[in-house]
C-alpha cells in the first residue's frame, strides 16, 4: 500500500478529491492548510502574504492504483504555473484500526 498527498492550490482541491474517487478511491482526506513554496503570493491591501491557501488531499491506496491517480492528480491541477503543487507517495508498512483495534493487511 501507499500513502499518496497531494498539495494542491484550494481552488483546485475539490476537482482533485473527485477524480481521485473516479478512480475507485474511498478514503480520502483533506486538510486544508498554508504553505509556501516558489508559487507567487498574491498581494492583499498593498502587502504581499506570507503563505498562499493550500490543501493537502491524502489517500491509502493500492500499489496498482498509484499511477492512475498521480496522473489524475497531475491533469486536474496543473496549470503550468509555479505553486501548481507537489506529489508525494511514500510506503506505508503498517497500519491500524483503532475501532476494532486490529492491525490492517
Amino acid at each position: 500500500m501507499k500513502r499518496v498527498e497531494a498539495i494542491v492550490q484550494s481552488d483546485m482541491a475539490k476537482q482533485v478529491v473527485q477524480a481521485i474517487r473516479d478512480e475507485g478511491v474511498e478514503g480520502i482526506t483533506l486538510i486544508q492548510s498554508f504553505g509556501q513554496g516558489q508559487g507567487e503570493r498574491p498581494l492583499i491591501g498593498g502587502k504581499q502574504i506570507e503563505f498562499n491557501t493550500t490543501d493537502v488531499i491524502m489517500s491509502v491506496i493500492p500499489d496498482s492504483k498509484v499511477n492512475q491517480v498521480v496522473e489524475k492528480i497531475m491533469s486536474v491541477a496543473h496549470t503550468g504555473s509555479k505553486g501548481d503543487g507537489k506529489i508525494f507517495v511514500s510506503e506505508i508498512s503498517n497500519s491500524y484500526d483503532i475501532a476494532t483495534k486490529q492491525k490492517d493487511n
